[in-house]
């Protein structure tokens, strides 16, 4: 497997993201936590050591899936996690919360449930608007000081707090949406992090699915899943974008490979002109692929 960069932090260079773990595209069926304890030893014996995860998905519920995975093997991994989406004194879970209050309260449950001491990677999961982005990075500033936090993280954000944060306390990554399907990144904010020093972990590198090749119809989603009512899967956007697919398909069959592996190939071959950037995937091209019709992307993690 091969390594990226990310400032000090060496994770590989394809990661694995814990969210659908926790059931967060559909909500109907039985959770299956020993198949996602599996596919994460499977992920550490192919050579992976960087895990994603967050207190949102579930809530709770990923970041003890993955707790339970690295038992003994916590050495072999750098953990990810995020904060931001529960608020523990006001509101609970979906309340955007990044008060230091609420950073300090939100990583001793994460630690507890990963059975670990510290965490490797820190991500604010969203921008909170009511807290200036300096009171957040003080926070995790004062978790690095204490050994609970190695590295600080930003997630969706714009590239004035980027530039915020990184002023109060050292940002080593941003991670935000990028594939052949969303490339919004490249205009502004990969420019900053190179300017930077950031690095980059872009998440839904297979587009939500999309770019595996497998959904060709509304009809393949579950009744319950978010991606059937949602613009970017649905009207003449999702036949649209079914354009990206096919090149994407037929670019991959030159050289045998899936629609899946070309997307992520092309990912980290575009990585190479960017911070070192692992792609964060859920469990090249020598021609241009069209750009997507879309609209409205839901977060993701």
């Amino acid at each position: 497997m091969k390594t990226a960069r990310l400032g000090d932090l060496e994770v590989s260079a394809i990661g694995l993201g814990a969210m659908t773990m926790a059931g967060t595209y559909t909500s109907e069926g039985t959770l299956d936590n020993a198949e996602s304890i599996r596919t994460i030893h499977r992920a550490l014996d192919l050579g992976v050591t960087h895990i994603d995860t967050a207190e949102i998905y579930g809530p709770f519920l990923s970041e003890e899936i993955v707790g339970q995975a690295i038992k003994g093997r916590r050495d072999q991994v750098k953990i990810a996690t995020k904060f931001g989406l529960v608020s523990h004194f006001n509101g609970g879970p979906g309340v955007i919360d990044s008060s230091a209050a609420n950073v300090k309260a939100a990583v001793e449950g994460s630690l507890k449930r990963l059975g670990t001491d510290h965490i490797d990677l820190y991500y604010q999961h969203r921008v909170d608007k009511n807290t200036p982005i300096e009171e957040t990075a003080g926070a995790v500033a004062d978790l690095i000081a204490e050994g609970k936090v190695l590295h600080f993280g930003l997630s969706e954000a714009s590239p004035e707090t980027i530039s915020r944060a990184h002023a109060a306390q050292p940002v080593t990554a941003l991670q935000t949406e990028y594939s052949l399907w969303t490339r919004d990144v490249e205009e502004s904010i990969l420019p900053l992090l190179r300017e930077l020093g950031i690095g980059f972990v872009p998440y839904s590198p297979l587009g939500h699915g999309r770019l595996t090749g497998q959904i060709r119809s509304v009809d393949d989603f579950p009744d319950d899943d978010w991606r059937k009512t949602n613009p970017r899967f649905t009207g003449e956007n999702f036949h649209r974008n079914l354009a990206i697919v096919d090149e994407v398909k037929a670019i991959g069959a030159e050289v045998g490979a899936t629609p899946a592996q070309t997307a992520l190939a092309w990912l980290l071959t575009a990585a190479t002109t960017s911070p070192p950037s692992p792609a964060r995937a859920g469990s090249h091209a020598s021609r241009r692929t069209p750009r997507p019709t879309a609209s409205n992307s839901p977060p993701a993690n």
